[in-house]
This record gives structure tokens, C-alpha cells and sequence, in this order.
């Protein structure tokens, strides 16, 4: 094996782009792995990570092959019909093959494929030793970084994120001679712009981490998240506090220093009256500050900011953090004491002139439609239909505000604040705010029942809405973010519990948005159409909604397939749940595509019932009856499929001639009778569990009865048990799913 060698590159920079630093250094890390292992050379990754800091990225590897291994190489020739002649002697196309390979004709070796045999060229080189690859290597790795918008310096022809200004490229303790983006290839680093500017010698690879440090250089990115949570839990502690450290922020944070230095500094407490999330925005996005909470995760008059310098002055540090952020907090304030003097409610005056979407009408239109929705679905979950309509009304009056409009990331809170100011129930004012809720990926769904109400009806209107007016998502595209609101519908309603048919919430929320459509003046009309929701039904509700439709002057406009939307809807829906499932991170490793696909087979209106039958599907699937009779249930499946329509509706006892047909037919009506009432109630795991005790008579009935019987009669009854069988074990989920 040949000899193994650390090797290190280093590219320094100008300061790189704080969110696209982490995905660099990745790429250039994968980049130079990938060209090593594409030429074959061995490498000795231990526990080996990307390095980076603002300045520069690295890959520090511990053990890299000295040279390739031997490179085998086969070349393919003419087939010997073409390569001889028909005194076996070589053709002008062997003799141009043997000549270009370098080699005598007969030197030549055969092999066979299924065309028959050819000649082929096969040769051992040398390998080439890595110091010469390392160059290309690493220029392979740099065009393959993902750099949207490359940077051009000076007068040359090349470009990256940002100017470069050194190259270490030392393979044990040499260096390796490269020239690329206009600098040479070295053993000198830099350190710290200000507290060590100056080249930093490299022996060897080894020395590359701790060299660094002694120059006020943490080059490992880990290292820097570590001694910033550490000095800034210190410094909170000090302040008598806690610090508020979000993921996103500290990810900046560690991408924007070198060598972080926590300062703990404070404001006037008056601003402590603005609502406590902008000022909390202002620290975190804007400053890339920690703010300092108490034991009751209220803000207090500290912050935190993250300096990339040991300053001999830590005082001076302090005051500039302060006097930035204060400029910041006084506008807020300014922002927050005039919404309050213009009030939530006039607020909402101005939304008839805001477009929602050009089709759709304006946001006071979209606010119409929430409003019937939220009010018709309450009653059904238990929840005050006044206060959801209320809730409703005012849900989008905020982003009339000054403070929505400097903080768009406030839309909902900055409501909140407005209601409870204005003295609207505080079920309103908190329903305003959770109505957004769950705002990103893995966040929580809305805490109270009236938010969760409003936030249901919100996100089956920009859904309905969405599809209604040409807005589906294609490949990446999706301006409405209509997969996240239709993932956010989902959640809230199965992590509530709500019992509600999201079919028929679909139809109706699709037949608002085509009155939108087409009638701008629809407003009234919605009213009226909001109690027939409470009239309908899993099967009849498209028949209401249908003949409201029909007797509404402007129904002969409306040609879409109500229905037909309604189950695209659906399938939209179930998409995203089919992630949701794959990915819940509850210890289960998720669930399996195919009880997934058993339970949407059945197309449950209820998503809260469609995620109890998955829960049912989990513990049957343990059962060891579990793959007998999923395998029985397709076997059934396709004897059905292949009867067609030819089966009767009834069992005929007296054409039960075989001893285990009948003790079948028997069994199957006990069941049906049994699993009854606990599909009454969904206990979709007591239901299941009775049925996998069919197991000894379905087994038996297709070991000795023959189904497709001469007697027309007889097979006709064979069929219509296996189909009451089948539909009572499908009762639950298409168990020919679990069925490999």
C-alpha cells in the first residue's frame, strides 16, 4: 500500500457571504473527496469536517495515498467478422486498432459479449503520484462550488465568491507548486486581520489548527459555535438573565467572526413597552444580537452582541453595540404608538384597496371568505362561532400597520398586541396570532382552539383559492407557498384532534373562491352560503353546494367540476402528508410507505381519522397473522378484479357445499358483526384484531374450496363471500398494501 500523507488546502479570501459560507465549505470539502476518490487514491478521513471561517475554507485530511494505485485500462476493438479475414489475417481495422493501442496485432486479447467475440486492448500503467493530481484536484473542487454570482477582481478572467488572495496546499511537508485564481500555492496562512496580521508559517498539515489559534484564528467552525454559546450563557448569567440563542442566528454569528468575544450591553428601559418580538427581530436579524430574557421568557433591557476582536477597550465595543441598536428600538416605538393611536379596527379600512390576488380580489375579500368559513367549521369543534368570526375580521387588519410594514415578520403578532390593546376578547387577539401558526417547519400548530379553528380556515382558503386561480405549484415554483399551507392544514387538524370532514371543507372552501372568481360581488352571497356547511355531508355535500350554486344568479358562469377540485385538493394534501409520515421524528424511524399507502387507498374525508387508522395499521402490522391475511387480501383483490361486475349482492347459505366455506361465511358474518360497533367508535386496533383471527378459515377455505367452481351458481357465491371478506377486511386499510 502506498505511502499516507496528511494534506491541507487552504483558500484565503475576502470575507464571504455569511449565509452561503456553511454550503462552500461543504462543497469545497465533498469537492476535494470526490476528486481523490475519482482517481482512486486512498484516503484516511478519521473524523475529518469542513473548516472555514469568514476569511478562508479548508480541508484538513489526516491521510491521503502518496501516489494512485496501478490504473488498469480496456480498450474494445472490432469483432473478429470485421477484424480478420478469410484467411485469418488481420483486417485494416485491426491493424488501425493494434496501431493506435501501440501493440502488435497478436498481442491483442478476445473477449466475448452478446454480439459475439472482439478483440480488446488491456494495459497496466503506473500509478501517477497524488502531488501531481493535487492541483487538478483541487481546481475541480473550486468550479464545482455552488457560487451564484462569481466575483471578477482586477483585470483577469477568472471569478469566485470573492477576491482570493492566498493558497496552502501542503501534502505532508511539502508544498505542492499549483497556480490558481491568480495566486501560488504556499505554506503561509494569515491570521487575524487585527489582532495578527501577518503570514502564519505552516510546517505541516498537523500544525494547521493550533498555528491558527495562536493567531486568533478558530478555523473549525464547531470550535466557534462552542465559545460563543459558552460566553454568551456567561455574560446572560451575569446580566441575571437567560439568553435567547435561536439556531438561525447563532449559525451567522459563528460565520461572521474569527475569534468571538461575547459583550454584554443593555438599553433604556422604556423601550421595554414595545411588544417584545420586534425587539427581538431588531437584535436578531438586524444586529445578529442575543437578547437577555428573565425566568419567564420576557425580554429585559440586555443584549448580547458577538465582537470579532479581544478589544483593549471592551467599554467603547459596548457603547457602539447601544448606540446602533438605539435608533433601531426608537422606531419601532414610534411605529408601535401610532398604530396604537389609529386602532386594529380602522386599520382593516384600507384592505378593499390591497389586492389579494388579481382573480381572487382584494385581502377584504379573502378576509370575507375566512370569516364564513371560520364561523361555519367552530360549531363542529366545539368553539364559539361569534369569537372565530370576530378573530376572522380582524386577522389581516395588521398588515395595514406601520409595524407590519417595517417588521413583515411580525404579521399576526403585531395583531395580537393591537386586539388585546383595543380589549378584544384575548381568545380573539391570540387566535389573530396563532392563525400563522406553524409559521416554518417544525414549529408548533396554533395552542388555542379558536386559533386553530381560524388557522384552518385560512390555509383551506389560499389552498381552494390557489388551485381556483391557476396558482398550483410546478416544480420549484410555488408563490403562494400553497405545499406549506396545505402541510399546515394537515398538521392542525390531526395534532387537534378536530373530527372534521376535510373533503367537505375543501368543497365549500372551492366554491367561495370560484364565486370570487366570478362574481366580485360575492361577499353577501358567502354569508348566505355559510350555514349549509353545517347541512352537509360526507356524500351529499356537493349536492347543497351545487343547487346554491344553481339557484345564484351568476351559477350557469360557474363550469368548474366542484368535485373533481375537491379530489385534487385531497391528493394535494395527502402529498405532503406522505413526507410528513416518512419523516416524523417520534422514535419510530416513520411510517412505512406501504401502510401509508394502505390507509389513502380508503381516502378518509377525516385526517384526524385517517392518522388513528395509521396508528391501528402500526399495531396490526405486528400481529403475526398480519402477512397472511394482507397476502389473502390481495389475493382476493385480484380474483374480484378479474370477476368484474359478475357477483352477486347476496350470500346464498344453501350453495355453501364445502365444509370450509361455510364454517367461512360463518365467521366472516361474527366478525362483521363483532368488528361493528368497534368501528362504531374507531377503535380501528380492536377492529383489526378481531379480524386476524379469520386467519385458520381463510387459510382453509383457499387450501380446499376451489372459487372458480363449473357451477356458475356456486362460483358466483364463492365470489360474493371473498368480496364480504374482503370489504370487512378492508374495513380499516387496503391491506393488499401490506402484501409484498
Amino acid at each position: 500500500m502506498s505511502e499516507m500523507k496528511p494534506l491541507l488546502v487552504e483558500l484565503g479570501t475576502e470575507e464571504l457571504p455569511v449565509k452561503a459560507l456553511p454550503g462552500l465549505a461543504q462543497a469545497f470539502f465533498d469537492g476535494i473527496l470526490a476528486g481523490l476518490e475519482k482517481r482512486g487514491i486512498a484516503v484516511e478521513r478519521g473524523d475529518a469536517r469542513p473548516l472555514s471561517t469568514p476569511r478562508r475554507l479548508a480541508v484538513l485530511l489526516p491521510g491521503v495515498a502518496a501516489e494512485q494505485p496501478e490504473q488498469a485500462g480496456e480498450v474494445l476493438g472490432p469483432y473478429l467478422n470485421i477484424a480478420l479475414d478469410a484467411d485469418g489475417q488481420p483486417t485494416r481495422a485491426l491493424a488501425g486498432f493494434a496501431a493506435k493501442a501501440g501493440v502488435e496485432w497478436t498481442a491483442l486479447e478476445r473477449t466475448t459479449d452478446a454480439k459475439g467475440e472482439r478483440f480488446v486492448h488491456r494495459s497496466v500503467t503506473p500509478g501517477v503520484r497524488t502531488a501531481e493530481l493535487l492541483p487538478q484536484i483541487v481546481a475541480e473542487a473550486i468550479a464545482a462550488m455552488p457560487i451564484p454570482k462569481p466575483m471578477r477582481w482586477g483585470d483577469h478572467d477568472y471569478a469566485f465568491a470573492r477576491p482570493v488572495h492566498w493558497l496552502v496546499l501542503l501534502f505532508g511537508s511539502e508544498v505542492v507548486p499549483a497556480q490558481l485564481l491568480g495566486v501560488s500555492a504556499g505554506r503561509d496562512s494569515r491570521g487575524h486581520r487585527f489582532m495578527h496580521d501577518a503570514p502564519v508559517p505552516l510546517a505541516a498539515p498537523a500544525d494547521y489548527v493550533a498555528a491558527l489559534e495562536a493567531a486568533y484564528v478558530l478555523v473549525d467552525p464547531a470550535v466557534r459555535r462552542a465559545r460563543i454559546v459558552a460566553e454568551v450563557e456567561a455574560a446572560a448569567r451575569q446580566a441575571g438573565g437567560n439568553a435567547r440563542i435561536s439556531e438561525d442566528n447563532l449559525g451567522q454569528v459563528v460565520d461572521l467572526v474569527e475569534w468571538p468575544a461575547a459583550v454584554l450591553c443593555s438599553f433604556d428601559r422604556d423601550f421595554l413597552a414595545v411588544p417584545q418580538e420586534a425587539l427581538i427581530e431588531t437584535m436578531e436579524i438586524n444586529q445578529k444580537f442575543f437578547p437577555v430574557l428573565d425566568d419567564g421568557a420576557r425580554i429585559t433591557e440586555h443584549f448580547i452582541g458577538i465582537a470579532n476582536i479581544e478589544s483593549k477597550d471592551p467599554e467603547q465595543v459596548r457603547r457602539g453595540y447601544e448606540r446602533v441598536i438605539r435608533p433601531r428600538f426608537a422606531d419601532a416605538r414610534f411605529f408601535f404608538d401610532e398604530d396604537l393611536k389609529q386602532g386594529l379596527v380602522s386599520m382593516g379600512e384600507g384592505l378593499a384597496s390591497v389586492t389579494y390576488q388579481a382573480k381572487l380580489g382584494s385581502v377584504a375579500d379573502k378576509v370575507a371568505r375566512v370569516s364564513a368559513l371560520a364561523q361555519a367549521i367552530a360549531p363542529q369543534v366545539g368553539v364559539d362561532a361569534a369569537l372565530a368570526a370576530r378573530a376572522a375580521q380582524l386577522s389581516k387588519n395588521d398588515l395595514q400597520s406601520r409595524m407590519v410594514n417595517e417588521f413583515p415578520e411580525l404579521q399576526g403578532i403585531a395583531g395580537r398586541h393591537y386586539a388585546a390593546a383595543a380589549a378584544e376578547p384575548a381568545e380573539v387577539a391570540l387566535a389573530i396570532d396563532e392563525a400563522y401558526r406553524p409559521r416554518f417547519a417544525g414549529d408548533d400548530i396554533a395552542a388555542s382552539a379558536t386559533g386553530k379553528v381560524l388557522a384552518i380556515a385560512e390555509r383551506l382558503d389560499t389552498l381552494a383559492g390557489g388551485f381556483a386561480a391557476g396558482l398550483k405549484p410546478t416544480g420549484n415554483k410555488d408563490p403562494f407557498a400553497l405545499r406549506r399551507n396545505a402541510l399546515g392544514l394537515a398538521r392542525t387538524v390531526i395534532e387537534s384532534g378536530f373530527e372534521l370532514s376535510i373533503k367537505q371543507w375543501l368543497l365549500v372552501a372551492s366554491a367561495y373562491a370560484q364565486l370570487a372568481i366570478h362574481r366580485k360581488q360575492s361577499i353577501d352571497f358567502l354569508k348566505q352560503m355559510a350555514p349549509l356547511s353545517n347541512q352537509m355531508s360526507d356524500f351529499g355535500v356537493d349536492v347543497d353546494v351545487e343547487k346554491a350554486l344553481g339557484q345564484h344568479p351568476d351559477g350557469q358562469k360557474f363550469h368548474a367540476d366542484l368535485k373533481a377540485v375537491t379530489e385534487e385538493l385531497y391528493d394535494f394534501i395527502l402529498d405532503r402528508l406522505r413526507g410528513y409520515y416518512a419523516d416524523k421524528s417520534d422514535g419510530s424511524g416513520g411510517v412505512p410507505a406501504t401502510h401509508f399507502n394502505a390507509v389513502a387507498e380508503l381516502r378518509p374525508a377525516s385526517l384526524y381519522d385517517f392518522d388513528r387508522r395509521l396508528d391501528a395499521i402500526a399495531t396490526f402490522a405486528q400481529l403475526p397473522e398480519a402477512a397472511a391475511l394482507a397476502a389473502a387480501s390481495k389475493r382476493i383483490r385480484n380474483i374480484l378484479r378479474k370477476a368484474g361486475d359478475a357477483i352477486p349482492g347476496e350470500i346464498d347459505p344453501a350453495l355453501l357445499h364445502e365444509p370450509a366455506e361455510a364454517e367461512l361465511a360463518e365467521s366472516v358474518e361474527a366478525a362483521i358483526t363483532e368488528t361493528g360497533a368497534a368501528l362504531a367508535r374507531r377503535d380501528y386496533v380492536e377492529a383489526l384484531a378481531y379480524l386476524a383471527r379469520l386467519r385458520p378459515q381463510v387459510d382453509a377455505f383457499f387450501e380446499q374450496v376451489l372459487v372458480n367452481a363449473e357451477d356458475a351458481a356456486v362460483r358466483g357465491n364463492r365470489l360474493a363471500l371473498l368480496k364480504r371478506l374482503g370489504d370487512r377486511l378492508d374495513c380499516v386499510a387496503a391491506l393488499e398494501q401490506l402484501s409484498s
